[in-house]
């Protein structure tokens, strides 16, 4: 049987090394799974000329992978009856029933004419609702579609800072707002999972985090993922960074003492904290399509649901950079064309804006997660090398 080869595995230390060398980023966890062997590295410190080192147990912002744990949560109760992915949201999500559309996005509020057809469940987990991310260059101006929102501090785009909004009054001021286009239309990225964690909050009857706490966390034994720390937790977290001429400079917001408490409105689309362990035993359910220690969670029809890609051509085409021409499942992103050395047909995971990324490579029986709070390491090509030096250290 294939396995984790040294070699592999001394390349892939060796280039996130030389990164933390050049001063990239302070420091980073990596981890390689396939079948129970599991390979984790500890590189680097967790702020720039610390002497703190990253850990095994380093509780990271884990930003955007939220939303998978969300999407896994939502397909929990649709197996239980709670709602259907084909169904209207407007049962548990009134405020955006019957909602209005812009008739060009870079309008005016009050220039709408109606939807064609209510938002569903699916929308929201596929981003398909009609709301989220402008990603077109020829729309980079700031229309009233995006400023608006802004000036309601209803943060539809990072988790930080944090909205000011409990769940009730976020959904009350989103409802005022019309879609940007269409339900079904097209792919937008990140507001979807914000309504879907309202939605999957109501259906409970419960705070979203104590329904993932339920649901996910504790059958995983997940024991240090939530929206918030406890005191002996947050000397875990490390220094939030972002390249500035050249040297990781620390972020002003998301300060470690401000995970003490709660926030007002827990964000399925980024709030998260967890840790490499807490993170493995999430893609390991996924990896044995809804099993995890002989427990089921979810089913295999919900796992093959997740992982599919649901977007036409046309949405892909349209995505922009963030998919960058891959599909989109149910809160994570499905390789449908394998343009880069590290991706393979069917692999399946996505990224958070903070510098994490976690992928499950089924060819491969495969996982692989790096966990980063380095914003660029998504962009400046770390994220690529982890992606292709970890499916090389698998053994032919």
């Amino acid at each position: 049987m294939p396995h984790l080869t040294s070699t592999g595995l001394e390349h892939l230390h060796d280039a996130m090394s030389a990164r933390v060398a050049k001063h990239e980023l302070p420091g980073l966890v990596t981890l390689l799974a396939r079948g129970d062997e599991v390979h984790v590295d500890t590189i680097g410190t967790t702020t720039v000329d610390g002497s703190e080192p990253m850990r095994r147990d380093t509780l990271f912002r884990i930003a955007s992978l939220t939303k998978p744990i969300l999407a896994a949560a939502a397909m929990m109760q649709v197996e239980e009856g709670l709602f259907a992915v084909d169904e209207p949201v407007d049962r548990l999500l009134p405020e955006v029933a019957n909602p209005r559309v812009l008739r060009r996005l870079d309008g005016p509020l009050d220039e709408t004419e109606p939807a064609g057809r209510p938002i569903t469940v699916e929308d929201l987990l596929t981003f398909r609702m009609g709301h989220g991310h402008i990603t077109e260059p020829e729309f980079s101006l700031p229309y009233p579609i995006v400023t608006v929102p802004r000036d309601m501090n209803l943060v539809l785009a990072e988790p930080d800072p944090r909205t000011p909004y409990a769940p009730d009054e976020w959904m009350s001021l989103f409802g005022s707002l019309p879609l940007m286009e269409q339900p079904g239309e097209r792919w937008r990225y990140n507001v979807g999972s914000l309504l879907l964690g309202v939605l999957v909050a109501r259906a409970d009857g419960a705070t979203l985090g104590q329904v993932l706490r339920d649901r996910l966390f504790t059958p995983l034994g997940m024991v240090d993922t939530g929206f918030s720390a406890t005191p002996a937790q947050i000397e875990r977290i490390p220094g939030h960074y972002m390249i500035s001429d050249g040297e990781p400079v620390l972020q002003p917001f998301s300060r470690p003492a401000d995970w003490l408490s709660e926030p007002p409105f827990p964000s399925g689309s980024g709030g998260l904290l967890s840790t490499v362990d807490d993170f493995l035993a999430f893609a390991q359910m996924m990896r044995n399509r809804g099993t995890y220690m002989d427990t089921r969670l979810l089913t295999e029809e919900s796992v093959t649901a997740m992982t599919t890609n649901q977007l036409t051509p046309k949405q892909i085409s349209t995505a922009g950079m963030l998919l960058d021409g891959q599909g989109w499942g149910y809160g994570m992103a499905v390789i449908t064309n394998p343009s880069e050395p590290g991706m393979t047909l069917g692999q399946y995971g996505w990224s958070g804006g903070y510098g994490t990324t976690w992928f499950n490579d089924p060819s491969r029986d495969l996982i692989g997660i790096a966990l980063t709070q380095t914003s660029d390491f998504l962009w400046n090509g770390g994220l690529a090398e982890f992606d292709e030096l970890a499916v090389k250290a698998v053994a032919a």
